[in-house]
């Protein structure tokens, strides 16, 4: 299959009705072969309709001369009349997650702060891209979903990522860049064999390609048809889990038990991935399955994995952001002036946010004094309104049913040495007025 502008903007027509219309058109611009062809055929095949282009390139800072390549993209980009930024990123020696994955991931939360709503992030990801991948998740042990490969659309951000290329074969690319005469970068570490991808995208490939002609194409057609199967269980587990309950975070345990332990994965999974979380891995995964979800009933066991874990309390499964306790040691002061003010908490707590005139609310007296936030440190005692004797907030927290961890995450209210708020649960009777400040806790995690 050759390309054309007129094929991309057919591609680009028929992505809408998954996306919707484009507000903008943002490129992913590497300065290489790929991306290079993609921004010319855009740029020109732009009319008065057309949604406006910008061609964004991210300086990783790997390579010697990856000064001169956004010197060189910058000038492709204003040679076509688009408009143009660079953004430097900066890549940790140590990610854990080796080199690959760790720039991928530097220049997405790059592309992420760019990108706005209603924008398409175009990606020049092709054909021989998707049997790669597909190739490389296979090695990884991957499920339907990995076998999928590239999605040609899925949401980014505020966004979409759309790869509207990816039934066009690297040669064709090739060969419009030759007829174009376009310039474009070589990447040396491409060459690299070193890295999963390089290694399969020289060495196997032409191998496969030798034995088998035709291999991209058959491959493409199993991401095909894996990514059907993979919206089937997708369509399953929505099922199931609108069963377990109103929300992704919280399971209802009995009717968990209730499934076996292909669809209690396959649920999970979709849960997590709903939630925002990172994906479990097969062994926790397992362990979810196996020793916590049969776990004895007085028993709150706990699996966990990089950016996320699954607890277990009464009847209920939670996924959720791990807590570390020493980010929320600290004391979070708030200044006088707070009404009608958010205080972000620290990460995944979500946020105070303080109303003026509410019904019921802290003291005006109160408030001026100063407020500040703070995290439990044990035998913390308050008498909320309409209780007539001070409680110990543990024996608060036991009655009212909040899951054993969130107790130690409540923000706290002080005025001075005076606890005057627990979260927005109750407001000391001694701080309270008529109308008052109101305190609301926003985005939190479940308490129940």
């Amino acid at each position: 299959m050759s390309f054309e502008r007129q094929t991309l903007q057919r591609k680009l027509a028929e992505l809408a009705g998954l996306a919707g219309a484009p507000r903008r058109y943002v490129v992913a611009f590497s300065g290489g072969l790929d991306s290079t062809v993609l921004l010319h055929a855009l740029a020109l095949s732009r009319d008065a309709a057309a949604p406006p282009l910008l061609a964004v390139h991210v300086d990783h800072g790997l390579h010697s001369d990856s000064a001169a390549w956004c010197r060189h993209c910058r000038s492709f980009a204003q040679s076509l009349g688009v408009e143009f930024i660079d953004m430097a990123v900066r890549i940790p020696g140590r990610s854990g997650h080796g080199a690959e994955a760790a720039a991928r991931e530097a220049r997405y939360n790059a592309l992420r702060s760019v990108v706005e709503h209603g924008d398409w992030l175009l990606s020049a990801h092709h054909k021989d891209d998707q049997a790669e991948t597909l190739l490389l998740n296979l090695m990884r042990g991957s499920g339907p979903a990995g076998l999928a490969g590239i999605a040609a659309v899925r949401p980014f951000a505020d966004a979409w990522l759309v790869r509207p290329m990816l039934d066009v074969s690297r040669a064709a690319l090739r060969e419009y860049a030759d007829a174009q005469g376009l310039a474009w970068i070589d990447d040396p570490s491409n060459e690299d064999q070193q890295f999963d991808r390089n290694y399969l995208r020289h060495d196997i490939m032409p191998r496969l390609e030798n034995r088998w002609p035709g291999v991209i194409d058959r491959i493409r057609r199993s991401a095909t048809l894996a990514g059907e199967a993979s919206q089937l269980l997708d369509q399953l587990a929505d099922a199931d889990y609108r069963r377990l309950g109103t929300r992704p975070d919280r399971l209802e345990l009995t009717g968990l038990r209730a499934l076996g332990p292909e669809r209690q994965r396959n649920v999970l999974r979709y849960v997590v991935r709903e939630t925002g979380l990172p994906s479990p891995p097969a062994a926790q995964l397992q362990s979810v399955i196996t020793d916590l979800i049969p776990a004895r009933d007085d028993a709150q066991p706990v699996v966990q994995w990089p950016g996320a874990e699954v607890r277990r309390y009464r009847d209920n499964v939670y996924i959720l952001t791990p807590w570390a306790a020493a980010q929320y040691g600290a004391v979070v002061p708030i200044p006088g002036d707070c009404a009608a003010q958010t205080i972000a908490l620290h990460a995944g707590l979500g946020e105070l946010h303080f109303e003026p005139d509410a019904p019921r609310g802290l003291a005006d007296a109160v408030v001026r004094a100063g407020l500040e936030v703070r995290f439990r440190s044990g035998g913390e005692e308050i008498k909320p309104v309409g209780q007539s004797h001070t409680r110990k907030l543990k024996k608060l927290l036991q009655e009212e049913g909040v899951v054993p961890w969130m107790r130690e995450r409540l923000p706290l209210l002080y005025s001075g040495d005076a606890l005057v708020a627990v979260a927005d649960l109750w407001i000391a009777a001694a701080a309270a007025s008529e109308p008052g400040l109101g305190v609301h806790w926003r985005n939190r995690p479940a308490l129940h």
